[in-house]
Formats: structure tokens, sequence, C-alpha cells
């Protein structure tokens, strides 16, 4: 990237809470300045502008329902008018982060309903709001998206939501290859199970299911979101600008 260090941003979906709000808060604490998406919990996103901001950059909250695709052009001018405010034109780093996931989804219990809401957040969500977003993206910057250990594990109700991930796994090698000539990286991280809210806070709340994962874990316990935001925002980083069109797990070494 040619144009001033000092003034990189990034752009976060679903910065709220969990692993997105460690995103947002690793990437100010390098001096980032951030435009991070939340749904609903605007209290949650006034509290990591908050948290954000003491690190001595600009921060803004946006609202954003990434299964929504009818939304994406007002957000885009959202994010124009946010991108102005830090005094610049584009941004650098893109971070398709957001996600749902409310329980696990056995093959004979699954409805269309719930396969839809993940398939228009998980997979089309991510395309067309990258597509949107393309021309704000400087030339050389970078893409970041999250998928899931689930993608080489099979579990029991995984199928809907990994599968999905799965075709994110397959779009961001594609994106790669197409953003290329932009010489923008395109890069997948893939989470183990982490202590979040997240698929109604299982991983966190149940210890059977938190003993299992960290008994399969090498390094014997189960991540935090802290151990997922610091390894995305460095992925981020000028150093690691030849890593492109890879699918990295950030797991702790679980069922290697």
């Amino acid at each position: 990237m040619s144009h001033d260090r000092q003034s990189r941003i990034a752009l976060v979906t679903g910065g709220s809470r969990g692993i997105g709000r460690s995103i947002v808060e690793s990437l100010a604490r390098r001096g980032v300045h951030v435009i991070f998406t939340y749904h609903t919990r605007r209290e949650d996103a006034d509290a990591v502008v908050a948290t954000a901001t003491s690190s001595g950059v600009q921060v803004a909250a946006l609202p954003l329902d990434t299964g929504k695709v009818g939304a994406f052009d007002e957000f885009v001018e959202g994010v124009r008018t946010a991108l102005a405010q830090m005094r610049s034109e584009r941004f650098d780093y893109l971070v398709n982060n957001a996600g749902n996931n409310h329980r696990n989804m056995p093959l004979e219990s699954v409805t269309e309903e719930e396969m839809d809401s993940i398939y228009n957040v998980h997979f089309k969500g991510v395309l067309f709001l990258t597509q949107k977003l393309l021309p704000l993206i400087h030339d050389g910057g970078r893409i970041v998206n999250v998928s899931t250990t689930r993608t080489r594990l099979s579990s029991r109700g995984g199928a809907a939501y990994a599968s999905m991930k799965g075709a994110v796994d397959v779009l961001s090698r594609h994106m790669a290859t197409e953003l290329g000539p932009r010489r923008i990286t395109v890069n997948v991280v893939a989470p183990g199970a982490v202590a979040t809210d997240f698929s109604g806070g299982i991983v966190r709340d149940n210890p059977e299911v938190n003993k299992m994962v960290a008994t399969h874990t090498a390094l014997g316990r189960v991540a935090g979101p802290d151990d997922i935001g610091p390894a995305i925002a460095s992925l981020l980083a000028d150093d690691n600008g030849w890593i492109n069109g890879q699918r990295i797990e950030v797991n702790g070494g679980v069922m290697m």
C-alpha cells in the first residue's frame, strides 16, 4: 500500500460482541481506524466504540443486517459518510465476520427458513456486501472472511452451517484470483470452538461441551474471543501481504 500508513481504516461486520468485538479492539490498538456493523444491540456497539476510541483512533458503528442484500446500497452510503468523517474516500481492510447460528441443526429437523437465514448471512451476504464495497477498498488492500474449523471436521447438527462456511472457503479463493490485479489479498480465518454467546453460548456455558473441546485441543483449553481477534488483526498487517488465497485455522490445535 502506497498511501499514508497512519490512515489505515478497517471495516468489520458483526463487531459489537464476541470475536468481532475483539477484532475491532485489536485493530484499534494497532492504530487502525475502524468502521464496524452491529445488528440490533446499539448499547453493545456503543461500548465497543468507547473501548476502541480509547486507543486514540476514530471508530464508527453502523447498523446492518448482513442477510438483507436490499439494504446494502444504503449501508454503503453510510460507509462513505463515515469515511468522510475520517477524511478518506476509501478503506484498507474488510473483515466479513458477522454470523448467525442459533442451534445445532440435525438433517432431520433443519427447516427451510433456518437454511435460508444461514445462506443469506453467511454466504450471500458475504458475496454481495464485498461486491458493493469493492469500489471503496484501496488497491493493495486486504479481505479476511471468517469461516469455521467445522468445514474440516464433521459433526452432528453442523451440516447446514458448516456447508455455508465451506462455500465461503471456496468463494474466498476465487475472490483472491479475481482481485489479484488490484493487489487485494483474500484469506479465510477459521476459528475452532470459541467461548462466546454464539449458538446460544453452548461452548461458553455448557461444562460438558467445554470440557470435550478442551480435551481434543492440543493446548488443552477452549478459545476466548481474544485468541481470535488479534490473529485476524495481525493477518491484515503489511508483514503478511504475500499470504493470499489461504484458509488458516486458529484453533489451538483441535483434532489434528
